[in-house]
C-alpha cells in the first residue's frame, strides 16, 4: 500500500505546504552537475566520476538561481532531506512538467533506513531553464517486507 503524502511529509525536510502532495512530496532541485571523468562499477566496488557543479544564470535577461541546462544529461542533487522509515521503501518519479519539456528524470529505489539528500539523473532532451529550489520530481512510500536496513555507501549522503 502507498502511503499519504501528510506520512511521507513526516520524512522529507524542509517542505512547504506546496510540496505536500495527495500521494506524495514534491522534491526540490537544489544543485545541478556536469559529470566530467568516467566512472566504473565492478563486481567489488564503484568509483563515481568526477563533476563539476553547473553554474546558475548571472545574465540581466535570466532569472537569478536558475540553470540553463542546453541537450545532455546532468546530475541533479535535491533540496530536501529523506528518512526512509522502517518497513517502507521510496519511490522517486518525474514530475510531469518534466516531460512535457522534453526532460526526463531516472532515479533508483530507496531502501527501508535510508537517510540523505539523494541525487536523480535528468536527462535534457531540449534546452531547459531550471529554477534553483523547483519541484522537479514526487517521492512517494510503499508498505513492504524487508530483511535489513540500508547500510549502504551512500547513507548520510549530501547532509552537510
Amino acid at each position: 500500500m502507498f502511503r499519504s503524502g501528510a506520512f511521507v511529509a513526516d520524512h522529507v525536510s524542509p517542505t512547504t505546504d506546496s510540496q505536500v502532495q495527495p500521494n506524495g512530496v514534491d522534491l526540490t532541485a537544489d544543485v545541478v552537475f556536469e559529470q566530467l571523468e568516467p566512472g566504473r562499477i565492478g563486481r567489488d566496488g564503484k568509483q563515481i566520476g568526477d563533476r563539476v557543479a553547473r553554474p546558475l544564470e548571472e545574465l540581466e535577461q535570466k532569472e537569478p538561481d536558475t540553470y540553463y541546462l542546453p541537450e545532455g544529461a546532468y546530475i541533479v542533487r535535491y533540496g530536501e532531506r529523506i528518512e526512509i522509515p522502517e518497513d517502507h521503501i521510496g519511490f522517486v518519479y518525474p514530475r510531469s512538467s518534466l516531460m512535457r519539456n522534453s526532460c526526463m528524470l531516472n532515479t533508483a529505489v530507496w531502501d527501508a533506513g535510508y537517510e540523505g539528500r539523494g541525487e536523480g539523473l535528468l536527462q535534457v532532451h531540449h534546452d531547459i531553464e531550471l529554477e534553483r529550489g523547483a519541484r522537479i520530481a514526487q517521492l512517494v512510500f510503499a508498505e513492504a517486507n524487508h530483511e535489513d536496513f540500508y547500510d549502504g555507501s551512500y547513507q548520510g549522503e549530501n547532509v552537510e
